[in-house]
């Protein structure tokens, strides 16, 4: 029987490697040695220049630290682009990504030292704001992308979102079919909280996780001291309750997953008009 060659196995291994590998480790933190390195000889030159006062964004070696960080700020909104393409190798989207993460801090230095700690009410520091801000929102969108899902798979009990909505049916038509006895009162809050839209709240409620107008809850309240209701309809109700807090945990992690998004996106998009406003002023008043 014929064997893979030794040069075939490792490079499999390789892949297989890579494959489990997080983009933040990505060839043993390539990308954070080449940001940390790119900071150091920032924070040197700017020691170090011949600038008098100090080096700001009117200095030459202001000028080559904007230029250096409008071309970083550009390059790194491309990840977006760059995502519609999947390609092996050293510019993989892994590796892509682990450069954007690293690079995009070393911004903090090299935009910092840029400005030479000048900031006032225009332009130049508007853009200096939303380029700290976008950062943040990024640092945000990798801690929750390195935590949350695995609370995703350890909320869902290997039950998919369907199967979940699936449960809370069925215990709905029980729940319905066990009202029946009860007078008009109590069956009204029970078909309340049947009717109730459990996707019908809105994004600060699912972020949140407090659903303070929760008519299942209501119900269980106000059933607590109805003898008819303990039999058969306040077990179903917590069971639901059960079931609607596990949905409700899905969404406020998948909220949480992606709100960052809406936020991070349009600040960028805020910062590159930003940053062209910026460098338009500089040459007009050059």
């Amino acid at each position: 029987m014929a064997t893979a060659p030794d040069g075939d196995f490792a490079v499999r291994e390789q892949r297989r490697d890579s494959d489990h590998e997080s983009f933040l480790a990505h060839r043993r933190m390539y990308w954070l040695k080449v940001a940390a390195g790119l900071s150091l000889v920032s924070i040197l030159g700017y020691a170090f220049a011949d600038a008098e006062p100090r080096p700001n964004g009117g200095t030459w070696y202001g000028y080559t630290l904007g230029t250096i960080g409008a071309g970083l700020i550009v390059w790194l909104s491309l990840l977006g682009v760059r995502k519609r393409a999947m390609t092996p190798g050293a510019w993989s989207l892994k590796a892509w990504t682990s450069a954007h993460v690293y690079l995009g801090l070393s911004l903090i230095v090299i935009a910092t030292l840029h400005t030479g700690f000048q900031v006032g009410w225009n332009v130049h520091t508007l853009a200096y704001v939303l380029m700290l801000l976008v950062i943040a929102s990024g640092v945000y969108g990798i801690v929750v992308y390195a935590t949350l899902p695995q609370a995703l798979s350890d909320n869902r009990r290997e039950m998919t979102k369907s199967q979940m909505v699936d449960s809370l049916a069925a215990i709905d038509r029980q729940l319905e079919a066990a009202a029946q006895p009860l007078g008009r009162e109590q069956a009204d809050l029970v078909i309340a909280a049947l009717e109730q839209n459990t996707f019908g709240f809105g994004l600060v409620t699912r972020l949140s996780g407090r659903y303070r107008k929760c008519r299942t809850e209501a119900a269980i309240e106000t059933l607590e001291g109805d003898a008819a209701a303990h039999e058969r309809v306040l077990p179903l109700l917590r069971k639901r309750q059960a079931q609607l807090a596990q949905i409700r945990r899905h969404l406020r992690l998948r909220a949480m997953l992606e709100v960052w998004l809406y936020v991070h996106v349009p600040l960028t998009v805020m910062l590159l008009a930003a940053l062209t406003a910026h460098i338009v002023s500089v040459f007009y008043y050059w």
